[in-house]
């Protein structure tokens, strides 16, 4: 399985989620590549930050060319996860063709939710050459008990793909686990970050099933 995370806007969490779902979708011995596109390099920040034997591999490929070289770059693995740049680009595009599936994380709030319609025009572009290809947004970060974190699913109903039913709730977890290159179940694995994350994957291997 080959996904993307992508959105233009930043402080979506994206990365957060890349690094995350990458070593989930290992934990049960899968081989899986994580390629950082975004030519900011946070997923190569985290994963230089790690001490122990990293669980997943992760290279810098933050080129247009994504769609025509993964047979390469991705032999040998079982899944490849496409941490996206955060824009709307040439990059993007080549991310998207490479995927079989786009996940496009969301932050409860208007200007994310606005933001998602260049990207969801991107997506259905791509569909048009690559009729199997899937998506749907996945909520992350969301503040609990907030109306806006109720809202979102029903303003995201507007455009053309699906919302997950998993969501992610911002936690403090995240970012200590960011830091030491570590996913948040090697924090606590019976968090609630983990389960979230874990029902994220749970229903991305539905979705591509």
């Amino acid at each position: 399985m080959i996904v993307a995370l992508l959105n233009q806007k930043g402080g979506v969490g994206k990365t957060t989620l890349s690094v995350n779902l990458a070593s989930s979708l290992a934990r049960d011995g899968s081989r899986v590549l994580l390629i950082d596109a975004d030519p900011q390099g946070s997923s190569l920040d985290w994963a230089a930050a790690r001490e122990e034997q990293p669980m997943i591999s992760v290279v810098g490929f933050p080129r247009p060319t994504i769609h025509k070289e993964l047979d390469q770059i991705g032999q040998g693995y079982d899944h490849v996860v496409i941490d996206g740049p955060p824009r709307v680009t040439e990059l993007a595009r080549s991310a998207i063709m490479a995927a079989d599936v786009v996940l496009v994380p969301v932050q409860p709030s208007p200007y994310d939710i606005w933001a998602a319609d260049e990207v969801v025009k991107l997506i259905v572009e791509a569909s048009v050459f690559k009729e199997s290809l899937k998506a749907t947004f996945v909520v992350n970060r969301k503040v609990a008990k907030t109306a806006i974190g109720r809202d979102v699913v029903e303003a995201l109903a507007a455009y053309q793909i699906p919302t997950m039913t998993a969501q992610i709730v911002q936690r403090v977890v995240f970012a200590e686990a960011a830091a030491t290159g570590r996913a948040v179940f090697e924090i606590d694995g019976k968090s609630a970050a983990a389960a979230e994350i874990e029902a994220v994957r749970a229903e991305l291997m539905e979705l591509v099933a």
